[in-house]
């Protein structure tokens, strides 16, 4: 009788041993396998990488549509093997699919523009080129003193505004209201696409989808570009390029922005507002125009005329090459194109786009609008361009500000 019970006892202890083994291996295999996750590996290098940092934004020209995609899913482990497995599966499809191209350097050190032996001696091109490197000094130590990039992680977001001429190996960051329109023809001519700038009209340049975007290549032929083409972006004064995209898109006729963003605005800022106006959006004021945009619960999204250019090219992840600016658009323009070694009989176009029969937005002009606000109004609109201010090394547009 004590042996069949000792039996028994030892029979049921390896039991015991045996299933805790089992139990052990299998946890040891899950987290294996999840120490595995390309979303973990991603998240391990990149300090700060939320769940909102996660989200790749696309946003199409004229605001035609904004797509989000989640770079990861949190685990949904609901006890079953099998839900487990597959909910893994695709994850790892998803992740492996759109995982950000990690990129340690892209600065085209192989191609950066310099100046030619015979131009050393010529004191405006060395002039010219001494205030790029003090442009793009600047624009380092800012976001190195208020970005936090430690690792360079480029999704295809960072680069869907750029646009590709493979020829002379340039890539333009789009600014709106910064020239981009005369700076889409010159590349269009570059790329053998048009013999002058003057015989490209403003929907071909914009609609014909005649120029390549970067992030219409793989993850490949991504990198390669930003390691090797000359990067370059026009900026302008951001208070300035604000009110040129109001005038543009609201005091003129517009089957797009009247509708979406006219209507919106109106029937959410303006007391009594009248039918006419609630049915067309148009007539938008200007103050109404700035109520949205301040406000963090806009009726609309944002929009590429006025967003900033810190978020459209994202100049902390890549590192321009050249920094041209509005305000001097003719000689940053021309110094570029006689830096890659453009066709001297190519200069870049002086003629204005849209409603060539009105006044360019001017400083004057600006101010005249802006006056129109309240001081709060101004300060917050400066603080909400305040990084595009500092990084691009502009004035402050009204002495009240702080």
């Amino acid at each position: 009788m004590t042996n069949r019970i000792d039996l028994r006892t030892i029979i049921m202890r390896l039991t015991c041993m045996f299933s805790f083994i089992l139990l052990f291996g299998a946890a040891g295999l899950v987290v294996f396998i999840h120490l595995q996750d390309p979303e973990e590996i991603v998240h391990q290098q990149t300090p700060g990488y939320n769940n909102q940092d996660r989200r790749l934004r696309k946003n199409t020209a004229d605001g035609v549509a904004t797509v989000n995609i989640m770079f990861a899913m949190k685990d949904q482990l609901k006890g079953e093997e099998i839900n487990s497995i597959r909910l893994h599966k695709r994850r790892r499809r998803f992740i492996i699919k759109k995982s950000p191209i990690l990129i340690s350097m892209n600065s085209s050190i192989l191609n950066l523009p310099t100046l030619k032996s015979e131009d050393r001696n010529n004191n405006k091109w060395k002039s010219l080129y001494q205030i790029q490197r003090e442009r793009k000094q600047i624009m380092r130590e800012t976001c190195s003193k208020y970005k936090s990039n430690n690792r360079r992680i480029i999704t295809p977001y960072h680069v869907s505004r750029i646009f590709v001429e493979d020829k002379y190996r340039v890539l333009y960051c789009e600014v709106p209201k910064a020239g981009c329109s005369n700076w889409k023809r010159v590349l269009m001519v570059l790329n053998g696409l048009a013999s002058s700038t003057k015989d490209i009209q403003h929907n071909t340049v914009h609609y014909g989808n005649y120029l390549k975007r970067l992030d219409g290549f793989d993850h490949k032929g991504i990198y390669h570009r930003l390691n090797t083409y000359t990067k370059m972006l026009f900026i302008r004064e951001p208070f300035e390029k604000l009110v040129s995209a109001f005038r543009d898109k609201f005091e003129h006729p517009n089957n797009y922005y009247h509708p979406v963003f006219g209507k919106a605005i109106i029937s959410r800022y303006r007391v009594n507002a009248t039918k006419e106006a609630l049915r067309t959006g148009s007539g938008v004021k200007f103050k109404e125009f700035i109520q949205y945009l301040l406000d963090v619960h806009r009726p609309v999204g944002m929009d590429i005329h006025w967003d900033h250019v810190n978020r459209l090219c994202s100049p902390c992840l890549i590192d321009y090459d050249f920094v041209g600016k509005f305000e001097s658009m003719e000689e940053d323009a021309n110094f570029f194109l006689h830096l890659i070694g453009a066709p001297q009989n190519l200069t870049f176009p002086k003629f204005k786009d849209r409603h060539s029969n009105e006044e360019r937005t001017t400083t004057k002009i600006t101010q005249q609008y802006f006056a129109q606000l309240s001081p709060s109004q101004r300060q917050r609109s400066y603080d909400f361009y305040y990084m595009d201010y500092l990084m691009f090394n502009y004035s402050k547009p009204f002495e009240d500000l702080y």
